[in-house]
């Protein structure tokens, strides 16, 4: 397992000190799971490209048939929904993400931060927020599931 704590987003570095697993755990379709230290590098950057409003390059971090689970939203699967989302559904107009804790193991990332911005009704909002991804050993996102700490956003 490997942890990173992280007060911002911008370039994260791993955390050259946290524990390591030592070897590769497998999914549940028997594949080898990415590399504990590439996933720690490819979650944030998932955070630094939404907070860019970069759409073209955090569409490209899902798997084609990604699942993404929001509340407030039904079920987002494949490019299509989530190409939807990001270009006309998000009420986040705009902010910045800031991760306090990244923690992978296999393919498995869970993320703690909080986010700060303006909605498109021009409502400013910060909350807490923790994130779960599985990856794809391609270090492309196959899901994540998003939690916030705070009536739905």
């Amino acid at each position: 397992m490997q942890t990173q704590t992280q007060t911002q987003t911008q370039r994260p570095a791993p955390n050259r000190a946290a524990a390591r697993s030592g070897r590769r755990p497998l999914t549940p379709s028997g594949s080898a799971a990415p590399a504990e230290d590439a996933a720690v590098a490819r979650v944030p950057q998932y955070y630094s490209l939404v907070d860019a409003g970069d759409v073209s390059g955090l569409f490209a971090l899902f798997a084609p048939d990604a699942r993404y689970h929001r509340p407030g939203y039904e079920p987002l699967v494949g490019h299509t929904d989530l190409l939807r989302f990001y270009r006309d559904e998000r009420v986040i107009a705009e902010g910045a993400h800031t991760l306090t804790e990244v923690v992978v193991s296999g393919a498995q990332a869970a993320v703690h931060g909080e986010f700060h911005g303006v909605l498109h009704s021009g409502q400013r909002v910060g909350l807490r927020f923790a994130d779960f991804f599985t990856l794809t050993p391609e270090l492309t996102f196959a899901g994540r599931d998003t939690f916030f700490f705070t009536p739905l956003v």
